[in-house]
């Protein structure tokens, strides 16, 4: 709902309205803050959910199996029940540690607001070109997929007839069978890892099913044409990612989309000097969503990039409770936290520290992604150091599916001794004491 008159300070501001976004100023709505704000930069609310028109959301939140849209207007309507405040074709500019925002828009001007807390929902962008230095020309027709899912399922537009796609990253695999679906040539996926780096049902549905070849340790070494693409050069690559003499073949094509990878928003988390992790590009947050500063929360994709739409909004539930807890002035003091430590095959954790007391009233769940695949049984360990605090058999890892473990509550005593707590896989030696 835009609001009647825009107050100077607000219990709870949400900065993005994409599903963590939604979920949080609900969330904190239903938790007791009065007075809700969403600043969502486009003309609607709904995030990247607007132009995701493939099924595959709410299997886990509804039980059912819906569209991006759909499952976004559910958060909407929701929202708007609630009577939260919304400031849409809104840009903010500037935020603060002390949760002081400037912001402007088309029908505003230029604000200065206030949150008593506030909610980082930012999101995530893509890789281009120039963040992966493809060499060649510069013709028409190079894209990130995202953009090109824009162009043809929001503003109904084919961005070419004949197709390569860099990257078996989600975005890219669904674009290569809806473009196959309106009539577009794709060529073929080249991925320079060894391994798919999205989810193993999207290499089903969208490659398997309509015959979309995937090469493994294949790159783009060089993008060809004038004007407009009229072909790229592919090469086969080593272990360590150089090109191998004598694999090069031309493939022609109009168009090259990227699908190379995502990288958190998080230009306005730096301004409020919340602290980054490197492995992640997100917050460093605690299990309440909370950052490095007090009073400034994170969810969703502008935390890490999750491979559900679902668990983006079960994190912005969590950051908007707790948000709107620190608003209300119902959160406790500071209590001791428990760092969580990468042990072997674990590439980064989410949250990386943990409350020490959280245990007492629930189990506590993690994630996780691995640094590289292992297609067996392995066990999930959670240890202190020493001793093993809880496991979990997995029938494998890879690198592109998260990983999810719960601390459960009759550790409590365990954690509260930690000093840290270490996540590791190590290889299943048969079922024996599972």
């Amino acid at each position: 709902m835009w609001p009647e008159k825009i107050k100077p300070i607000y219990d709870v501001i949400v900065i993005g309205s994409g599903p963590g976004g939604l979920a949080a100023a609900i969330a904190a709505k239903k938790n007791g803050a009065e007075d809700v704000l969403i600043i969502e930069r486009d003309i609607e609310l709904g995030g990247i959910l607007v132009q995701c028109i493939h099924n595959g959301f709410g299997v886990e939140i509804f039980k059912e199996d819906l569209p991006g849209p759909l499952y976004a207007h559910r958060f909407i309507q929701e929202a708007r029940s609630l009577g939260i405040e919304v400031l849409s074709d809104t840009m903010v500019l500037d935020l603060t540690p002390l949760r002081k925002i400037n912001a402007i828009g088309k029908h505003v001007g230029f604000l200065e607001l206030e949150g008593r807390a506030i909610v980082l929902a930012m999101g995530c962008r893509e890789r281009t070109r120039a963040q992966i230095r493809i060499p060649g020309t510069r013709p028409a027709g190079v894209y990130t997929a995202g953009t090109a899912q824009r162009f043809v399922n929001v503003e109904g537009y084919m961005p070419g007839e004949r197709f390569v796609i860099l990257g078996s990253g989600d975005i890219g695999m669904i674009m290569a069978r809806r473009l196959t679906l309106e009539g577009a040539k794709v060529e073929r996926v080249l991925e320079i890892m060894p391994f798919l780096t999205g989810l193993t049902r999207n290499y089903v549905q969208c490659l398997l099913d309509y015959n979309i070849p995937l090469e493994l340790r294949h790159t783009v070494s060089r993008i060809m044409g004038n004007y407009r693409v009229e072909a790229v050069e592919a090469v086969e690559v080593d272990e360590k990612w150089n090109p191998i003499p004598g694999t090069e073949e031309v493939i022609p094509c109009d168009t090259l989309l990227l699908s190379v990878g995502l990288i958190p928003e998080n230009e306005l988390s730096r301004k409020a000097g919340v602290v980054l992790d490197p492995n992640t590009g997100g917050p460093v947050v605690d299990e309440g969503m909370q950052t490095s500063v007090p009073g400034i929360f994170a969810a969703g994709n502008v935390v890490h990039v999750y491979d559900l739409v679902d668990w983006v909004t079960e994190a912005g539930f969590v950051a908007g409770k707790s948000a709107a807890r620190y608003a209300l002035e119902i959160k406790k003091a500071v209590r001791r936290k428990v760092r969580l430590v990468s042990g072997n095959n674990v590439r980064y954790i989410v949250p990386q520290y943990l409350d020490s007391e959280s245990l007492a009233e629930s189990d506590q769940s993690i994630q996780f992604r691995v640094v590289r695949p292992v297609e067996e049984k392995v066990w999930v360990e959670v240890t202190d150091g020493e001793h093993l605090i809880t496991r979990k058999l997995e029938r494998y890892v890879r690198p592109g599916e998260i990983v999810t473990v719960k601390i459960p509550q009759k550790a409590y005593d365990a954690v509260q001794k930690a000093d840290k707590l270490v996540v590791s896989v190590a290889k299943s030696q048969g079922d024996q004491n599972a």
